[in-house]
């Protein structure tokens, strides 16, 4: 018999009530922001998944758009690889355009950075970037990030579009993982 996800979740993090609160937060930032500019979501898969369905749902802005980029830099572990290649690329044309990334985790910082350079040369009118988790203490390079929805520890996690070899992704809430589960 498998394990259930209760069973692997040593810790939750952050519940479904307050990635909602404070998504809705972040939401009326960006109306603001944006007001009257027309804006490009781009969507980080896999992980941005549940970030983007439930901020584009909590935004009033009239004039957004939305399309997705994959990007890869991990394997199947809890590390980077610190190898980035784009295994799909937009359909949308971002000359002129405002960008707003939304990614679900910005740690080192090495994939996003690289992600921004790339989009800049395709001529957008601004970029920006949203995300629900921030991890500090783990950065190796300094980005930009207009809108966090929190930081947080060090530490691996799972849940809300984040995975541990394709798995935890669809958790409502954000939770560290039993060392079990990976061998730790």
């Amino acid at each position: 018999m498998g394990s259930t996800a209760a069973s692997d979740i040593k810790e939750i993090l952050l519940t479904e009530a307050q990635i909602a609160s404070r998504l809705a937060e972040m939401a009326a930032e960006i109306d603001r922001d944006y007001a009257g500019r027309d804006v490009l979501l781009v969507g980080v898969l896999k992980g941005a998944v549940m970030v983007m369905a439930d901020l584009s749902r909590a935004l009033q802005h009239p004039k957004v758009t939305m399309d997705w980029m994959a990007v890869s830099s991990y394997g199947s572990g809890t590390r980077s690889s610190g190898v980035v290649k784009i295994v799909k690329d937009l359909d949308a044309d971002l000359a002129g355009k405002h960008v707003l990334i939304v990614e679900d985790i910005v740690d080192s910082g090495l994939t996003l950075s690289w992600l921004i350079k790339n989009l800049r040369t395709r001529g957008p009118r601004s970029i920006e970037v949203a995300t629900m988790l921030r991890k500090p203490d783990a950065a190796k390079v300094e980005v930009d990030v207009k809108y966090v929805g929190f930081d947080i520890p060090n530490e691996f996690v799972v849940g809300y579009g984040l995975d541990y070899a394709e798995q935890f992704r669809s958790l409502p809430y954000l939770g560290t993982l039993q060392p079990h589960v990976y061998g730790g």
